[in-house]
């Protein structure tokens, strides 16, 4: 039997193509920014961070359903994401119930959307900006970003940094420690204490190093993360903590590749 490939096939061919090989469309450092208030109930005993990368937003209702189901990530009071636009971080607040801000760091080919960061809390974010990583990818040229926030949770002053470095396939090992150093010189100059979460697409390295600045590794023992990896963690500098407490959800009701990791910083001293 003879195939022969239609317009509409070859027309969708032609798409993937290229979005396989298409350039990101990078965004300036200082914009777009979208914000919105949508925070409702108090806020527990711990105080909770999770970080999840939601893969280019594409199953926002699912991860709604994730978040109002599982016990864990329910007592939530700061998230971190990673692979967002801006309605799917606005739904995921609305419904959760929390402030947030978000920062795009391209318009991602593949995804066909904007691809970036996003921090919500339940309490107030203070202030905000967008932090740039050296080293943009080599096959489309994109520039990852961090996502900094100064939030006041439960009457504690945070700055919460959401994270989302490059792919091992992207660049070196030396250029994944130089966009860790970016995130770090952003931070240095802070009296607050500093949590830094999300997908670092890297564990040891990028663990080590964050020890070596000071920070405590609350999810050193998580793995797989996603896939058989174990790249997405939470790090907390400026804290005396009495224990520390952290996990990773197994079900992610298909709402991502990733898996959401959690960590308490439970039982904070001064």
């Amino acid at each position: 039997m003879r195939l022969v490939a239609t317009p509409t096939a070859l027309a969708a061919m032609a798409v993937l193509a290229w979005s396989s090989l298409a350039p990101a469309r990078n965004y300036p450092a200082l914009g777009p920014r979208y914000a919105g208030r949508f925070r409702r109930g108090g806020n527990g005993p711990r105080l909770r961070v999770v970080t999840f990368n939601l893969q280019f937003s594409r199953e926002v209702d699912r991860a709604i359903a994730l978040f109002g189901s599982d016990p864990e990530l329910r007592e939530a009071d700061v998230v971190v994401l990673q692979e967002m636009d801006a309605p799917g971080v606005e739904r995921l607040a609305q419904a959760l119930g929390y402030d947030y801000v978000y920062y795009p760091a391209a318009f991602h080919p593949r995804g066909g959307k904007d691809f970036g960061n996003g921090v919500m809390v339940r309490g107030r974010i203070l202030s905000d900006h967008k932090v740039l990583l050296p080293h943009p990818s080599r096959s489309r040229g994109l520039q990852r970003i961090a996502v900094a926030a100064d939030v006041e949770v439960a009457g504690r002053a945070l700055r919460v940094y959401s994270v989302h470095l490059e792919t091992p396939a992207e660049i070196w090992p030396w250029q994944r420690r130089q966009q860790v150093e970016a995130v770090l010189a952003d931070a240095d100059h802070l009296a607050t204490p500093v949590v830094v979460a999300g997908d670092f697409n890297d564990r040891d390295l990028v663990g080590t190093q964050l020890q070596d600045a000071g920070f405590q590794w609350l999810s050193r023992a998580a793995r797989r993360t996603v896939g058989p990896f174990a790249w997405d963690h939470v790090f907390v500098r400026g804290m005396r903590l009495s224990s520390e407490t952290s996990g990773v959800v197994r079900d992610n009701l298909r709402a991502s590749d990733h898996r959401p990791v959690w960590a308490d910083l439970a039982g904070v001293q001064a």
